[in-house]
């Protein structure tokens, strides 16, 4: 009996062992993230790190101030600016109206702003809006293009501003009354088409200079234009939710979805790979690496948000990290999103 009560608890041991083993090694990102938001070199983090996978919340914290001066602490729910990651939403909302006949993306937007007096109207499309190769000037509308209409890629925020024009007119709706619908059908329910009101409830954007010396941004200067490419109001759960519902065939018929995600052009972005990946419609494409992923970047060092959405459709996860900070250095200016983004691509979260 005591040779079977030693046998048996040797195995329990072993069993118990194996166990807790099993349950470090699925949470090592956690601890990995948790040391990695704490570095001081070469910057700080300030904001918050959201996981979520096939509708279950897997990491979530928040690190540093709302305010710097305030030192208010920030939490997972606080607003933040899309920057860039709005793209993906105009380019859906586009889509919507493309499988109700009232865009086609490869018509010139002459066709829907007759009275556009620029001469390229006649021959950019929407497509070539929504994926950067107009050859339209970053922020700036000018007449001369930067490159022949089709041959290149180069981003353009003011380019997602014309597709934005064509949107409102062809829907007969304003951005506003169209992103408040389309956040509701996904139950984002604390994000938001900035208004002056509920601006004063954003997380206070900062921008950090070369010198390490900051400044608190106390409003956005950033205007109606500007949304359609630049700024909408999130929270990071609220932006899971968004992939959800994008990726899951709530929001575009399989055809469509599969034009968003498909791409003729590539482009390069520290984040995701030293090589060139495809850009869609809002949306960068990286089908080169070991793990199929999708997803977008934004920054503004002026207005002082970084931030990704990144999402892996083989296992429905979705990596979020906003920041209520930009630095000028854009050297450093990813370094955490390009580190969580490593700590989870290594990890059992998407090795399964």
């Amino acid at each position: 009996m005591k040779h079977f009560f030693a046998i048996t608890g040797i195995a329990l041991a072993t069993v118990f062992t194996s166990c807790t083993a099993d349950v470090k090694q699925k949470n090592h990102y956690s601890s990995k993230i948790d040391s990695l938001v704490k570095v001081q070199n070469p910057r700080t983090f300030n904001g918050v790190v959201f996981i979520q996978q096939n509708g279950e919340r897997k990491y979530e914290r928040a690190y540093g101030y709302v305010d710097f001066n305030k030192k208010a602490p920030l939490k997972i729910t606080d607003r933040f600016s899309t920057m860039s990651i709005a793209k993906q939403i105009t380019a859906t909302l586009i889509l919507q109206e493309v499988e109700k006949g009232t865009i086609d993306l490869h018509k010139p937007i002459r066709q829907y702003l007759p009275d556009f007096k620029y001469a390229w109207a006649d021959t950019v499309t929407v497509h070539h809006l929504l994926n950067h190769t107009s050859g339209l000037y970053s922020d700036e509308l000018k007449s001369q293009l930067k490159f022949k209409t089709g041959t290149a890629f180069g981003y353009s925020n003011v380019g997602y501003s014309v597709a934005g024009m064509v949107l409102e007119k062809q829907s007969g709706k304003t951005f506003n009354v169209l992103v408040t619908a389309l956040f509701k059908k996904c139950q984002m329910n604390d994000s938001s088409y900035p208004t002056e009101t509920n601006s004063q409830l954003l997380a206070k954007g900062h921008t950090i200079r070369k010198d390490g010396s900051f400044e608190v941004n106390d409003r956005s200067d950033f205007v109606a234009d500007n949304y359609f490419g630049s700024h909408l109001i999130v929270t990071a759960p609220d932006l899971a939710k968004w992939n959800e519902s994008l990726h899951n065939g709530q929001l575009l018929k399989p055809e469509t979805y599969k034009l968003m995600t498909g791409y003729s052009v590539t482009d390069t972005h520290q984040v995701f790979s030293e090589k060139p990946i495809g850009y869609g419609y809002g949306l960068r494409i990286n089908d080169k690496a070991d793990i199929y992923e999708i997803g977008h970047t934004g920054f503004h060092p002026s207005e002082g948000f970084t931030a990704v959405n990144l999402y892996y459709p083989k296992t429905k996860t979705s990596v979020i990290i906003m920041e209520n900070v930009a630095n000028e250095n854009f050297d450093i200016a990813y370094y955490f999103e390009q580190e969580v983004r490593k700590i989870v691509m290594d990890s059992q979260l998407l090795n399964k």
